[in-house]
C-alpha cells in the first residue's frame, strides 16, 4: 500500500472534490471532525516518535563515533542546512509572485461536528534534544543496554508509523472536504501544478550544479556521473524509498568515486538523513501553502529557527513513503504557524510528489558521497572500512 499511496491520495482528492457538493452537510462535518481528531492524535504522538527515532540513530552512531563518522555527520548537517536555507529564496520568490492566493475568509465556512484535542505532554524541540543527548550518552556508557532499548523503540515506532500511513487517507479526506466546501480546490489544483514544476526544476538544477562543480566543471564527466546514478534514481522513483534504492546507490557511487569502499561505508549511514530533495521541496511547499492561506511571509529569523529544527528533525525521518513530512508537522506548526488544514494540505502534496522527492534524495546522496571522496583525496588519513552486503543491511537498521 505504501507504494500506491500517491495514487490513492490522487484518486481520493479527485473523488472527494467531485462528491462533496452532493454530500449531506452532517457528513461533511463528521469527516472534517474526524480529520481534526486524527491530527490531534498524530501531533500528540510525534514527540515520542521523534525521540525514539533520534535515540535509535544516536545510539548506533555513538557506538561507531570515529572521526570520520563525526565528520560525515557534520557534513550532512551542513549540506541539509545550506540546501534548506537556499530553498528559502525560491519560496520567497513564489510568495512574492502571488502564485497561490486564497482569501482568508473563504476558510471559515465548514465547521467540525465535534472537537477533540489531546494535551501536549512534551514539546517537540525538547523531545529532539533529549533523543540526541540520551542516545549519545547512553550509547557510550551502556552500549548493549541502550541498543536493546533502541531496538524496542524501533519495533514500536515502525508499527506506529505504518498505522499512521494507513490512516493518512482518512486524515486527508476531511480537510479535502473542508477545502472543497470552502471553494478553494480548483485554485489549489491550478497553482500547485506550477509549484510542483518549480520544485522539480529547483531540485535537479541544484543537484546538477553540485555534480558539475565536483567534476571540475567538465560537462561530459558530469553527465557520466549522473548516468551512473540513473538506476538508483529510477529505483527511488518507483519505490519512494531511499533505503530500497540503496544497493543501486552504492553501485553508482562505486563507479563515480576513487575509493570503492566509500559507497558501502557512507551510503548506509546517510541514506535516510541526507535528504536534498526534502530540503528543497518542503520549504517551497511551505511558502506556497502559507501564501495560499493568507498568512504573512516568515521573517528571516523565524526561518533560520525553522532551519535549525528542520535539520535536527532530519535525523528522525522514517524510511517509509511520506515519512519525510510526518516528523516535520510539529515544526511547521510551531515555527511557521501552520494550522490543521495547512498541515493536511502539505502532507497530501508531499506524498503526491514523493516519487520525485525521493529521486532527488537518492541523486543527492550520490553527490554527497562524491564530495566526501573529493575531500578524502586531500586527507589521506581518512579510511573507510569495507562492508559486505550483510553489513550494509545491518548498518542500515542500526545507524539509520
Amino acid at each position: 500500500m505504501h507504494r500506491k499511496m500517491p495514487f490513492i491520495l490522487l484518486f481520493e482528492i479527485f473523488a472527494i472534490s467531485f462528491l462533496t457538493p452532493f454530500m449531506p452537510l452532517i457528513l461533511q462535518k463528521v469527516l472534517f471532525a474526524t480529520s481534526l481528531t486524527i491530527k490531534s492524535g498524530i501531533v500528540f504522538l510525534l514527540p515520542f516518535v521523534i525521540f525514539g527515532l533520534l535515540f535509535k540513530t544516536m545510539v548506533g552512531l555513538a557506538r561507531k563515533a570515529t572521526f570520520i563518522i563525526l565528520f560525515i555527520l557534520f557534513m550532512v548537517c551542513t549540506s541539509n542546512a545550506t540546501t534548506t536555507f537556499l530553498s528559502h529564496y525560491v519560496g520567497e520568490g513564489i510568495f512574492q509572485l502571488n502564485m497561490s492566493i486564497l482569501a482568508p475568509q473563504t476558510l471559515t465556512g465548514l465547521v467540525p461536528l465535534w472537537t477533540f484535542t489531546l494535551p501536549k505532554l512534551i514539546a517537540n524541540d525538547k523531545a529532539m534534544l533529549a533523543g540526541i543527548a540520551l542516545g549519545i550518552i547512553l550509547g557510550n556508557l551502556y552500549p548493549a543496554f541502550s541498543q536493546s532499548i533502541a531496538n524496542q523503540f524501533d519495533k514500536i515506532i515502525n508499527k506506529l508509523l505504518s498505522f499512521i500511513i494507513y490512516i493518512i487517507p482518512v486524515f486527508i479526506a476531511g480537510f479535502v472536504v473542508k477545502l472543497q466546501s470552502d471553494g478553494v480546490i480548483a485554485t489549489l489544483a491550478k497553482d500547485y501544478t506550477k509549484i510542483f514544476s518549480i520544485i522539480a526544476l529547483s531540485q535537479f538544477c541544484y543537484i546538477f550544479m553540485i555534480y558539475f562543480a565536483l567534476n571540475h566543471f567538465k560537462f561530459s564527466n558530469t553527465i557520466q556521473s549522473i548516468k551512473n546514478m540513473l538506476p538508483a534514481l529510477i529505483a527511488g522513483f518507483s519505490t519512494m524509498s531511499s533505503a530500497a534504492a540503496m544497493p543501486f546507490t552504492i553501485a553508482g557511487v562505486k563507479r563515480n568515486t576513487k575509493n570503492k569502499d566509500l559507497g558501502s561505508s557512507i551510503i548506509p549511514v546517510t541514506v535516510n538523513i541526507h535528504l536534498v530533495g526534502d530540503c528543497i521541496a518542503i520549504p517551497i511547499l511551505a511558502y506556497a501553502v502559507i501564501k495560499s492561506f493568507g498568512l504573512n511571509e516568515p521573517s528571516l529569523m523565524s526561518y533560520l529557527i525553522f532551519v535549525f529544527y528542520f535539520v535536527l528533525a532530519k535525523f528522525s525521518v522514517a524510511a517509509i513513503p511520506g515519512g519525510g513530512i510526518l516528523v516535520m508537522l510539529p515544526i511547521l506548526e510551531n515555527y511557521l504557524g501552520f494550522n490543521g488544514e495547512m498541515l493536511s494540505l502539505i502532507t497530501a502534496l508531499y506524498i503526491l510528489f514523493d516519487p520525485v522527492i525521493t529521486s532527488a534524495n537518492v541523486l543527492g546522496n550520490g553527490a554527497f558521497a562524491l564530495l566526501i571522496d573529493k575531500l578524502q583525496g586531500h586527507r589521506t588519513q581518512f579510511t573507510y572500512p569495507a562492508l559486505n552486503a550483510t553489513d550494509d543491511a545491518a548498518n542500515l537498521k542500526t545507524l539509520v
